[in-house]
């Protein structure tokens, strides 16, 4: 992204940003995924400040996104994070913009049927909306 600046407008950068991700494999999805906290994962423990958002106003985002989660149902996000992880090698990504804690719960225990390489690229196509989602928000900060 960076060698492919400057973007003419928000939407050249979003585009930009698609098309790097079309060309991306198996190991850099998972190295974006190693960077998200888990879902229903404890905010008090920090775990929605990650990587270079922590370091600003941004680390936030995560625990904005997951607002869906409620302490009631973050017992079983824990055990189907633990489940999903054990079954594919990675955790769950979900883009949880607007999801509630019982949509992405569901989400969740449906895609733990899916064969292992069709939930990875499920879980680099949800990744793909999580980074649109936060370039847009980059810009409007």
């Amino acid at each position: 992204m960076a060698q492919a600046r400057p973007f003419a407008s928000a939407e050249a950068m979003a585009a930009a940003a698609d098309t790097i991700w079309a060309v991306l494999g198996p190991s850099d999805w998972l190295e974006a995924f190693a960077a998200h906290p888990r879902i229903g994962a404890d905010r008090a423990s920090g775990a929605g400040r990650v990587g270079a958002a922590a370091k600003g106003d941004h680390g936030n985002w995560s625990a904005q996104e997951q607002a869906g989660v409620t302490d009631d149902s973050r017992q079983r996000f824990l055990e189907l994070n633990r489940d999903y992880e054990a079954r594919f090698g990675h955790i769950f990504i979900v883009c949880a913009t607007g999801k509630t804690g019982d949509e992405m719960l569901a989400l969740l225990e449906r895609r733990m049927r899916n064969n292992p390489d069709d939930e990875l690229k499920t879980a680099a196509e949800q990744q793909r909306q999580i980074t649109r989602l936060r370039l847009a928000k980059l810009i409007d900060d």
